[in-house]
């Protein structure tokens, strides 16, 4: 007999675009029912600084969506993210009074005393992924469920954001009158969208770019291994432009043509386009249009979106990834749609690089095959994975909490 239909719904609310996607969870299908994208308010350089203006913009893009979809939403998974992720490494420790057969009890146990951590008042904890086990001193045990041991410890990955701005979010989607079922890194919601789990089990990194923020998730195995904001983000290499013409060509451009700029002509890595064609560029000043070279805008652009990617390949140096990354990056967000991001990402990083794009939806639309859309898809995807652990019986109290759903 079919199980009873569930309605399940993410919900990123972007600096630039909140973004709300609706799915049918049928039995272990899930549905595209409907989504909507709308202009966000209440953001100020990836922090949010208008509550009430995010909610309001939580509120319309979610009543588009129901509108579309033609139905209501109670609760949603909602994504966060900006310049406050960090993450650090957390260790438990079981011992037992004599030598004991390890159960999925006991490795749930030793996780949640890794993430029994002195956290600072204005942290809050996001994500708990364990890594791996060490049994009686030895290392490396990924499930080492039946092994005998007298010592157990899990090493785990913890990701912590802002308190104030974490609360701020679940308020204001409140506000817009939605339970919120949990929070998401927005990286690790875009890796549930587009990364497949052979892809995890060689070694990929999901970078997360947006115009106010920028994300990276680093996995080895179902574990993962590092995660952080970046520093440079999209709005970065629009800002380039306006300072870099201006000095390197005596233009002066207005960020608004600076960012069409960067659309229509743009491109991060030199060679890929014919770097000799002219370009008209409207002066701020309104004196007409000066001409430049398409290789005068694209310098700038490769100069910021290379720091980019050495920052991404620093991140996977400390985890140990920098020659492991089989799978290589894949890149979402708006970001991302940038020309040449992929080759410069796979120059910078040695690896392949490729865009991440929504899979495992039915009914997905087309014209939603587009980085921008990956994050708020993995949101709904996240959604529908705690709907079915919440119904299914659990083989052992913790178990969620072990794979990483809080």
């Amino acid at each position: 007999m079919p199980s009873k239909r569930k309605i399940v719904a993410g919900i990123d609310p972007g600096s630039t675009r909140t973004r709300c996607v609706i799915c049918a969870l049928e039995d272990d299908h899930l549905r595209f029912l409907g989504a909507s994208s709308v202009v966000s308010k209440g953001w100020q350089k990836g922090r949010a600084v208008d509550m009430n203006a995010i909610s309001a913009s939580i509120h319309t893009a979610v009543s588009e969506a129901e509108s579309r979809a033609g139905e209501l939403l109670e609760s949603v998974v909602v994504g966060v993210g900006g310049p406050d992720i960090e993450s650090m490494q957390g260790r438990g420790l079981y011992e037992f009074p004599r030598p004991h057969e390890i159960t999925t009890e006991d490795l749930a146990f030793a996780v949640e005393r890794a993430t029994r951590v002195s956290l600072p008042n204005d942290r809050v904890l996001v994500h708990v992924f364990p890594q791996d086990f060490t049994v009686d001193g030895r290392a490396g045990y990924r499930y080492p469920v039946g092994a005998v041991c007298s010592r157990l410890e899990a090493n785990v990955l913890l990701i912590t954001t802002s308190q104030m701005e974490h609360e701020c979010i679940i308020t204001a989607t409140q506000k817009a009158h939605l339970y919120v079922d949990t929070t998401v890194f927005e990286p690790v919601a875009a890796a549930y969208a587009c990364v497949l789990g052979d892809e995890r089990e060689r070694g990929v990194a999901v970078v997360d770019l947006g115009s106010d923020a920028t994300g990276v998730v680093i996995y080895d195995g179902d574990a993962a291994v590092a995660a952080a904001s970046l520093p440079i983000t999209s709005d970065h290499l629009t800002r380039d432009l306006v300072t870099g013409l201006r000095y390197t060509s005596g233009v002066t451009v207005s960020y608004e043509n600076a960012e069409i700029l960067k659309r229509e002509y743009g491109c991060a890595c030199l060679g890929l386009t014919s770097d000799g064609t002219l370009i008209d560029v409207p002066a701020a000043d309104g004196r007409g249009s000066i001409e430049i070279t398409r290789r005068q805008l694209n310098e700038v652009l490769e100069a910021r979106a290379e720091e980019l990617f050495l920052y991404v390949r620093n991140e996977a140096a400390h985890a140990g990834m920098d020659q492991s990354l089989l799978e290589g990056v894949f890149l979402t967000g708006a970001g991302a749609r940038l020309n040449g991001m992929c080759d410069i990402a796979e120059r910078v990083l040695n690896c392949p690089a490729k865009y991440g794009l929504a899979t495992g939806i039915e009914a997905w639309p087309q014209n939603f095959q587009d980085p921008a859309w990956s994050t708020v898809a993995g949101l709904a995807m996240y959604s529908a994975r705690m709907s079915l652990r919440k119904t299914a019986k659990r083989k052992a109290p913790g178990l969620f909490e072990l794979l990483g759903m809080r």
